[in-house]
This record gives C-alpha cells, sequence and structure tokens, in this order.
C-alpha cells in the first residue's frame, strides 16, 4: 500500500523557519519525482516543489524560489522541505503527493499525482 506521511507543520512567526517531511512507503522511492504541494483557505492546491530522487532534479514555483529547499534521503524514503525567511502568505496545508508517472514528472501539475498525504498545516503570524 502506498502511503505518504507528512510531518513539521506548526505555528511560526513571519522570518521564521520550519522543515516539513515526506515518509513515503509501499513503492519503489527511487522511481516516482515527489511534489510538495500547498493549500490556503478558499483557495485552490498549488505545487510549490518537486524533486526527481533518481536524479536529484528539482523545481520550484517562483514564490518560493530562494526560501524553500527540497531535498531527499533515499536511504530513508523521505522528501524534506526546508522552508526559511516565511512569510504570512505561506500559511496553509502543506501535502506531499507521488508523480503518477513511473520514471516521468507531472509535477507540479496538481492532476499528475495519484497518491497524496493528508497534509500538515504551516501558520505564520506576522
Amino acid at each position: 500500500e502506498v502511503q505518504l506521511v507528512e510531518s513539521g507543520g506548526g505555528l511560526v512567526q513571519a522570518g521564521g523557519s520550519l522543515r516539513l517531511s515526506c515518509a513515503a512507503s509501499g513503492f519503489t522511492f527511487d522511481d516516482y519525482a515527489i511534489g510538495w504541494f500547498r493549500q490556503a483557505p478558499g483557495k485552490e492546491r498549488e505545487g510549490i516543489s518537486c524533486i526527481s530522487p533518481s536524479d536529484s532534479s528539482t523545481y520550484y514555483v517562483d514564490s518560493v524560489k530562494g526560501r524553500f529547499t527540497i531535498s531527499s534521503d533515499n536511504a530513508k524514503n523521505t522528501v524534506y522541505l526546508q522552508m526559511n525567511s516565511l512569510k504570512p502568505e505561506d500559511t496553509a496545508v502543506y501535502y506531499c503527493a507521488r508523480d503518477f508517472l513511473f520514471g516521468g514528472s507531472s509535477c507540479p501539475d496538481v492532476s499528475g499525482m495519484d497518491y497524496w498525504g493528508k497534509g500538515t498545516l504551516v501558520t505564520v503570524s506576522s
């Protein structure tokens, strides 16, 4: 059974940092890209960062470039999202998800992801 479990969310002041983790199981980790997505209240879910564990290629949406860093620990089947210089507009539920395409990269397209975690809430206070 494919499972993705996020952790690391919480309440932080503007300018602070958090590190999110996405623990994956039930599939060969190296074969699929993993993405981080977020959904703020009243807004659509958006893809913010992706990584291909096989070659460590990465993607960032413009709004998080230079502030967020995605990485993977293939030995632990875990993807991380280091978030620095957080802003109130980063407040959202953060999800990790698996690209549906074996060896491909639909990420950051929401419709291109087939398994999702339950999410972790990040709240940035001003």
